[in-house]
């Protein structure tokens, strides 16, 4: 009965992935493919999403497929993850509150094989969603010129990954996934003057793949210490679609640009060690490269047409540090086997803004795990994230996330004498 419910609710959950559109409400994400997404699961979101060295048998860990090779035989794991936001933006002596609640992911994973784990998702990759206005008084000929910026859309990622362990302490894995998602995005310029307005849309539909390999090698230090690298790479492409234009100057004058295949993503690589003492604790540092700087993105230029443009991205480098500690996993002391994580992360833009750096991110999280039987696990994370340059909007955001882990026996066998 219990394996009945799971699987009508993890249905419903499925559906709901695959038509969600996560909500966010920064104007930084009118820049590149908009604010990227946090893609790690809720058992490593208190650690601030450090995992690529992270190897349990009881997660998902989606952020390095090597680890699917170390999933419990006996079990078949489903996590799901919501969370909600409340965004304070300031500058100058302006400042605005915003809200929102999301659907975030959803995995699931199992034992294919001996030393062969398997997981398949729906994860976020990107996010959009802003509005805002601004007014400039030009001169009393001309009058107050008002520009009215608004965006919505964002990508998703459902995959598919296996991970293999060839040989004792060495794992290798693979993610296939499949990138889908549209965004739309407007500027409207009107004048206290001037009868017409000026429109410009810009479109985009993503339909295309995604793939990226891991690896984990783990040493064993004493009875019950451990230490494991990982390694991560994506494979940067292109993604098949062709962002427009148009420019709206009155009812009869429309002008239309396409660009084909004018989309892409970058390489990236990410390298984690973590350290684990038994089943207790757990401390991760990763370090990742996102080669956005290599990458063409649409835009204007001097002539106002609208082209592949260099310049308008960067490399984006992230640190994160986390650790998970549990003082006594099978105490019956709700306290003692209750999960303590902790996190810091600092990441650089992946986009100029009128040819300056774009904001830098610092973040802190913190946890629990918090157990509902033997296996299944309720983890809550609180996220503190400002987003800040001089000169710039500065965005102060407090996240809380919830993720229900479901760790359920199914390929137990039982013997009756």
């Amino acid at each position: 009965m219990n394996k009945h419910i799971i699987l009508s609710c993890l249905a419903s959950v499925l559906a709901l992935g695959a038509n969600a559109q996560n909500g966010i409400n920064t104007p930084y994400s009118q820049y590149g493919l908009g604010t990227l997404s946090d893609a790690s699961q809720g058992f490593s979101r208190g650690m601030n999403g450090a995992a690529v060295g992270v190897r349990r048998g009881n997660v998902v860990n989606s952020l390095n497929p090597a680890s699917y090779s170390a999933i419990d035989s006996l079990t078949m794991i489903f996590d799901v993850g919501l969370s909600g936001q409340v965004s304070h933006m300031t500058e100058g002596s302006t400042s605005v509150n915003a809200q929102n609640a999301n659907f975030d992911y959803v995995v699931g994973g199992f034992r294919l094989l001996p030393h062969v784990g398997m997981a398949f998702g729906v994860l976020p990759f990107s996010d959009i969603g802003y509005k805002y206005t601004a007014s400039n008084f030009l001169n009393r000929t001309d009058g107050t010129l008002t520009e009215t910026y608004s965006g919505e859309g964002g990508i998703h990622k459902a995959f598919l990954g296996l991970g293999w362990e060839p040989v004792k302490g060495f794992s290798v894995g693979v993610n296939a996934g499949y990138l889908w998602g549209t965004y739309d995005r407007s500027i409207t310029t009107s004048s206290t003057t001037y009868i017409h307005t000026l429109k410009k849309n810009y479109s985009a539909t993503v339909n295309n793949y995604s793939l990226d390999a891991g690896v984990q090698w783990q040493k064993k230090l004493s009875r019950k210490d451990a230490l494991t690298l990982g390694v991560t790479v994506g494979i940067g492409h292109k993604l098949g679609a062709d962002p427009g234009c148009e420019i709206i100057k009155n009812s009869t004058d429309t002008t239309s640009f396409r660009i084909s295949n004018g989309l892409s993503i970058p390489m990236t690589y990410a390298v984690g060690v973590a350290w684990s003492h038994g089943e207790s604790l757990v401390v991760d540092a990763d370090f990742s490269l996102e080669k956005w700087g290599g990458l063409d993105f649409p835009g204007h230029t001097s002539d106002d047409s609208y082209t592949m443009v260099s310049g308008l991205l960067k490399d984006r480098k992230q640190v994160r540090l986390g650790a998970d500690y549990v003082p006594l996993e099978m105490s019956s002391n709700f306290f003692k086997r209750t999960h303590y994580k902790f996190g810091v992360g600092y990441a650089t833009p992946y986009y100029n803004i009128n040819g300056a750096d774009g904001p830098k991110e610092l973040s802190l999280s913190a946890g629990f795990g918090i157990p509902l039987n033997s296996r299944s696990v309720l983890n809550v994370s609180a996220q503190w994230t400002r987003t800040a340059a001089s000169g710039m909007i500065t965005d102060n955001t407090f996240r809380i996330n919830l993720g229900l882990t479901f760790n359920e026996r199914w390929f137990s066998k039982w013997k009756i004498d």
